[in-house]
């Protein structure tokens, strides 16, 4: 039987040529510590020995660029190991971000409702950091919505998962006017698609990830001009947004009626955030 420590050199080695040692590193230990080897203990018991069945087909697996998520089956998001699958996307760290920042502007008590929810990620976690939140989640997968329901059972069971079609009129399907709305919707126009590594291009859903290029803000204007309904008065608009749209964002939306339009940087100092208000002359 194999010790840790030759599992954790054969997966680090499977993945040095695609992503560079240090990633491999970070890949090696997310494998060992879904299969409840934690870096303590990589490090204090090296050469114990690990029944480790399918190490080959995780090698496997991991030279065809397949994303540890996918293979250990979660991902890591505001503290919580969120269920993922290739019908949804994986989470990202710069859309904590995002939750953040919605958290510390509303009320407890607040109402929101996260458009194309994948995961369910935004929403459970905007669930959890906001002391007795209404939260609803809107997707048009059905495969995503059942990752997302068992990531709400676990995490959050008060959160109401609905089927819609974010390119639709949504707000027929919801009870209630809310005070954010916020969407992570597909972005990224198809010319970039060569410019992205294979684990993403090659298992994430293009459905949550491209939009054409001569429409990239299809999504966006859709979302936009449906939750102008919804909102409350005070209400507001959230997006991640792509880096190089910024300034087409603030164009959209004060074009559909929106203003007060404020931009926050990631944590790498990106423009991928935006937030705006329903204008009182449109209402």
């Amino acid at each position: 039987m194999a010790t840790r420590r030759e599992i954790f050199r054969a997966l680090t080695e499977a993945g040095a040529e695609l992503y560079g040692e240090a990633e491999a590193r970070q890949i090696a230990e997310m494998v060992l510590e879904s299969r409840g080897v934690s870096r303590n203990m990589l490090l204090v018991e090296p050469n114990e020995p690990l029944d480790f069945p399918d190490l080959e087909d995780i090698i496997n697996d991991i030279r065809a660029w397949r994303p540890v998520q996918y293979i250990i089956g979660t991902a890591e998001f505001a503290g919580m190991d969120f269920e993922v699958s290739d019908a949804v996307l994986i989470p990202r760290p710069e859309t904590e971000e995002l939750v953040d920042w919605i958290a510390s502007e509303v009320g407890d008590s607040a109402s929101i409702l996260d458009v194309g929810t994948g995961s369910g990620c935004i929403a459970i976690a905007f669930a959890r950091a906001v002391k007795g939140s209404s939260v609803w989640a809107l997707d048009i997968s059905p495969e995503a919505l059942a990752v997302a329901r068992r990531n709400g059972a676990k995490y959050a069971p008060n959160v109401q998962f609905v089927e819609g079609d974010a390119l639709s009129d949504f707000s027929v399907l919801f009870p209630e006017k809310f005070d954010a709305v916020v969407s992570n919707p597909p972005y990224i126009p198809d010319s970039d698609r060569e410019l992205m590594r294979l684990n993403v291009t090659d298992y994430e859903p293009h459905t949550a990830l491209f939009v054409p290029d001569n429409d990239p803000l299809l999504f966006y204007r859709s979302i936009a001009r449906t939750a102008r309904k919804m909102l409350k008065s005070e209400g507001k608009l959230y997006f991640e947004i792509y880096e190089s749209l910024a300034e087409e964002m603030q164009t959209m939306l004060r074009s559909e009626g929106y203003d007060e339009i404020v931009v926050r940087e990631d944590f790498r100092g990106k423009p991928r955030m935006i937030c705006a208000k329903v204008s009182s002359t449109k209402r």
